[in-house]
């Protein structure tokens, strides 16, 4: 499998609601970040709108499921859209991709449109990949988000 066909597996999982499919895409030390700031550095100098490890995605995904997480009913339907997949370096086993992402939310009646660069570094796993660190950079992250209730 290619990193843009991975990257591909990866948005379908997520619009199919596959989410435990998708959370075991993440090696155990895997870090999902999405920064405040536009051009943020570093998910500790500031606030960050996610920034979980591993069990913080864990507990991401059993709240999805969650029968009484009522805030998050019904789940919102979406469709990722993924473009612009460029392998920018290789180093320590790791593949750096970098890629856009549109995506378009339905949920209570509205739809919503966020859009996004996108930078993984991928581990060869066999003959595909474990996601080890996923940053999406929002193009309106310093903006008014209205609570995200999705996965990017």
């Amino acid at each position: 499998m290619t990193a843009e066909q991975f990257l591909y597996h990866e948005a379908r999982l997520l619009d199919e609601q596959r989410y435990e499919e998708w959370l075991a895409l993440f090696t155990q030390d895997a870090t999902y970040w999405v920064p405040l700031e536009h051009g943020q550095k570093d998910p500790f100098e500031t606030s960050s709108i996610i920034h979980d490890d591993r069990t913080l995605l864990e507990l991401r995904v059993k709240q999805l499921r969650h029968p009484r997480a009522h805030a998050r009913q019904p789940l919102a339907r979406t469709v990722h859209q993924v473009g612009n997949v460029v392998p920018t370096a290789e180093a320590s086993g790791e593949l750096r991709v970098a890629s856009t992402l549109t995506l378009v939310e339905f949920r209570n009646e509205k739809q919503r449109v966020y859009g996004g660069l996108v930078e993984h570094r991928l581990r060869r796993s066999g003959d595909t990949f474990q996601i080890a660190h996923k940053r999406v950079d929002l193009v309106n992250s310093e903006g008014e988000l209205d609570g995200i209730a999705i996965l990017l």
